[in-house]
């Protein structure tokens, strides 16, 4: 993997093979760590990487590109000194245990894993803080968004939920501390809030997003607990100080989405999860909810090591779907849908809202040559893959020896039809990164390859999230 992002101002990006669609106009914009290593030492984890973000605009059958890192405070801290001077998820801060006790930088805000496009700014979203505030176009970094009166020291997550109809948007932050919270937002298409609600937790845990589900928002707690007192103290990272406990079970938490009141809770089997698919209510009122799970908390030493590039530890996530009745959610019926290690899962926003059918999945895969041995060592993931849950139809489209697509992301048409599929590619063998356009209208369709493949000026650093943003 690349460690250092090399940015670039607004320029147009060559198509390299294949012919760039007339009617594709918008812009895709990818978030994640462009710089892993500062003068030789690498980051603690792949999650401290310095947040770059990535825009490729489309329109009139041209793109161009800018890259640049976001501009936080820390960032031009530590490029100043030249060394890392903060601690973040899987990093103390510099110097030693009294220098780390009482200088003030226990934390930084890196800005690095996915972004929100709003009618007049991106946010760089970084789930233990505030966003960064950027220039739609040039990705100028303009400060740090409050949403017209979030306090300081609030976060506001990484996987913001937007209802397609309304355009409102619901999202979550975690407070950890001896009385751990969960604060819930609703906010309007511009970003305003409009309502909050405040949580107490039983313990701090790891929650990294949550669903919506018809008119609730779904949240799954893992049993994973942090030992809060060596964060306190700076005697160990946040990553090092949390704690596989699957005796303590995975909370449900039922919130109804107007109010952010909760509904219900439950406690049941134990596992853990990064990403949700999707979330749906049936005819009978059934929660649907859609998820990559894991049965133990190793996925997080595995994503450690992606940083150094050198993977020993697996870990085993797979496409499932848990399903139960918002009156009486402890009896859950938990179904496993593909049994191939992934992760990424994407879906149209209108799943998460209308009362219809188990909706098409698109997710990061590993190539069909690639072992999915569950204690199996493997490379990153060199496929992308479509699953329709009603005909059980999996696609796995093969990148090729040496390449590796990040997280697909999916342009719908007016009729909320696939239309196209986006990913950024490493091309290991040549080292260089390019943007792949799939036509997304059918499995068959995907299948015949990439329809467009355009170079961008500089390798990209595998990022972790994005979004697209229609004309």
């Amino acid at each position: 993997m690349e460690q250092s992002a090399i940015p670039f101002e607004t320029q147009r990006i060559p198509v390299v093979e294949g012919h760039l669609p007339e009617e594709l106009a918008g812009t895709l914009y990818r978030n994640g760590p462009g710089q892993l290593v500062r003068n030789g030492v690498l980051t603690g984890h792949w999650f401290d990487g310095d947040g770059a973000v990535l825009a490729v605009h489309f329109g009139d059958g041209e793109a161009t590109a800018t890259y640049r890192y976001v501009d936080t405070e820390a960032r031009r801290e530590e490029e100043r000194a030249g060394r890392w001077l903060y601690g973040n998820y899987g990093m103390l801060p510099a110097g030693n245990w009294w220098q780390r006790m009482t200088g003030g930088r226990s934390l930084k805000n890196a800005a690095n894993t996915s972004v929100l496009a709003l009618p007049d700014r991106l946010l760089a979203l970084w789930e233990g803080g505030r966003p960064h505030r950027l220039d739609l176009d040039t990705l100028e970094t303009l400060g740090l968004e409050d949403f017209g009166e979030l306090p300081g020291d609030r976060s506001y997550s990484a996987h913001p939920k937007i209802d397609p109809k309304s355009g409102e948007i619901y999202n979550f932050g975690m407070v950890p501390g001896p009385v751990p919270k969960l604060w819930l937002y609703r906010s309007d298409a511009t970003g305003k809030l409009l309502k909050q609600n405040l949580l107490k937790l039983p313990r701090v845990s790891l929650t990294h997003d949550f669903a919506l589900a018809g008119p609730y928002l779904v949240f799954f707690i893992p049993p994973t607990q942090l030992q809060l007192a060596p964060v306190v103290f700076s005697l160990k990272s946040f990553s090092d100080s949390l704690q596989w406990k699957p005796e303590l079970g995975t909370t449900i938490l039922i919130f109804d989405r107007e109010t952010l009141a909760l509904v219900n809770r439950a406690v049941v089997e134990p596992w853990f999860q990064w990403h949700f698919s999707h979330g749906r209510l049936d005819c009978d009122g059934k929660v649907h909810i859609g998820f990559v799970g894991y049965d133990s908390f190793s996925t997080n030493q595995y994503l450690k090591e992606v940083a150094s590039g050198k993977i020993e530890t697996s870990a085993f996530g797979t496409l499932r779907e848990v399903s139960f009745d918002p009156n009486n959610p402890e009896k859950v019926e938990h179904k496993t849908w593909v049994n191939q290690q992934c992760e990424f899962p994407v879906v149209n926003d209108w799943a998460n809202i209308s009362q219809q059918p188990p909706p098409d999945i698109y997710f990061s895969a590993h190539r069909p040559n690639q072992t999915n041995e569950p204690r199996a060592k493997s490379d990153l993931f060199g496929a992308i893959a479509h699953y329709q849950p009603e005909t059980d139809q999996l696609t796995v489209i093969d990148a090729g020896e040496g390449h590796y697509p990040s997280e697909p992301i999916v342009v719908y048409d007016q009729d909320n039809f696939p239309q196209w599929l986006l990913t950024v590619v490493y091309d290991g063998v040549n080292h260089c990164s390019q943007v792949w356009i799939y036509n997304a209208a059918s499995s068959d369709h995907l299948q015949d390859g990439a329809i467009a493949k355009l170079q961008l000026p500089s390798v990209i650093p595998h990022s972790f999230h994005g979004t697209w943003s229609p004309a």
